[in-house]
């Protein structure tokens, strides 16, 4: 029993660790709790179990990719000190599994979105609840915040101007 625990606090140190250190992760992170979270607050899009559990496996396998990617990359970086062409491939093949999976994922999504009448009802939404749609901007700064600082560099921001 010890040995499944360690495997899941290992398996989370790997996620966490490329939440930390991996912007494209962050991104991933980031559309997929938008696009959840559109689906379950609100009802503005008509999706089925079967199409909501099919975007949750697009968007997990993107993520896990991604996870494979940093993987491969680090160990690659690890047996390698200077520029090799072999590295070179494997590195960016790595890199094109995830932008395959984020592709066929935003073609699943827009399959499954594309509703104009749900985003009609979105921006009437919005136009009606200033104080929603302002908390909306102010998530999507964080988001961005978030995705390109990454949660060391808003800790070291805070760290070094809040006091």
């Amino acid at each position: 029993m010890k040995s499944l625990i360690k495997s899941f606090v290992y398996a989370f140190r790997g996620i966490t660790y490329c939440v930390r250190h991996e912007r494209n992760m962050r991104i991933h992170l980031c559309f997929t709790a938008y696009m959840f979270g559109f689906l379950t607050v609100h009802d503005f899009f008509e999706v089925s179990k079967n199409q909501f559990a099919l975007l949750f496996a697009v968007c997990a396998s993107v993520m896990a990719l991604e996870a494979v990617n940093t993987a491969i990359e680090k160990a690659v970086d690890l047996e390698t000190k200077e520029i090799n062409p072999l590295a070179k491939i494997s590195k960016d093949a790595a890199a094109g599994a995830v932008l395959i999976a984020a592709i066929g994922a935003v073609a699943v999504g827009i399959a499954i979105l594309y509703q104009p009448e749900a985003f009609v009802r979105m921006f009437e939404y919005y136009k009606e609840n200033i104080p929603v749609l302002i908390g909306f901007i102010v998530s999507f700064i964080v988001s961005i915040i978030f995705v390109f600082a990454g949660p060391d560099g808003i800790k070291n921001f805070f760290k070094n101007h809040v006091k």
